[in-house]
């Protein structure tokens, strides 16, 4: 029972990143496009379901990973979900660099570039600070930490749904209310957490 469920976890898990990835290969929107154009906005699609693992992982959610392999997971998939907005950005820049100039200096006339520029800072900023973790205190990487994890899932979603291209409509819509939802429920769950953990000098019985 327990392994049939662990397998259902996984297997939904897949669907929803696959899904949209295979409704947006099918786009006739991509018939004219050339390649660099369809890896960027594929890296793009990639990085939304990279997203959806990384609180996720964060969370302890997907069973049979040992949670010291799922912070591991979490370090390695954030710098691939980097590359991934790397590719994304550096595609559209080399097919339309007027474009993506105009989105990168908030003058760009398309609503949807403006949140996809904000998530963007923050997940390079994110980088920065897991690179000079040990510099800091774990209270002032927590909370850098989520602050911009809300930026960047808030951001994301809301540069995903207004963007009109190649992304099916529904399969958006779908893993884009996973990735809210799975970044709403550890927010919570971490929160919850931190209030149950004893205090320094206090013992769990006197909780």
């Amino acid at each position: 029972m327990r392994l049939a469920r662990a397998a259902l976890i996984w297997a939904l898990l897949a669907a929803a990143i696959v899904v949209p990835i295979a409704a947006a290969a099918a786009s006739p929107l991509l018939e004219w496009r050339g390649p660099v154009y369809i890896a960027a906005c594929f890296a793009g699609i990639v990085a939304l379901g990279l997203m959806l693992v990384q609180p996720l992982l964060v969370g302890g959610y997907l069973p049979g990973l040992p949670a010291y392999c799922g912070r591991r997971a979490h370090h390695w998939i954030g710098g691939a979900l980097v590359v991934a907005v790397v590719i994304h950005v550096g595609g559209l820049w080399i097919t339309s660099p007027p474009d993506m100039a105009d989105a990168l200096l908030f003058v760009s006339p398309t609503p949807f570039s403006p949140f996809g520029v904000v998530a963007m800072w923050a997940i390079f900023t994110v980088a920065l600070l897991a690179a000079l973790r040990r510099r800091l205190r774990p209270r002032t990487w927590r909370i850098a930490h989520m602050s911009l994890a809300v930026v960047i899932v808030a951001g994301s979603v809301v540069h995903s749904m207004l963007v009109d291209g190649t992304m099916e409509t529904m399969s958006k819509a779908a893993i884009c209310v996973l990735v809210l939802a799975a970044a709403i429920k550890v927010m919570a769950d971490l929160r919850v957490w931190r209030r149950r953990a004893p205090s320094p000098g206090q013992s769990p019985s006197r909780q």
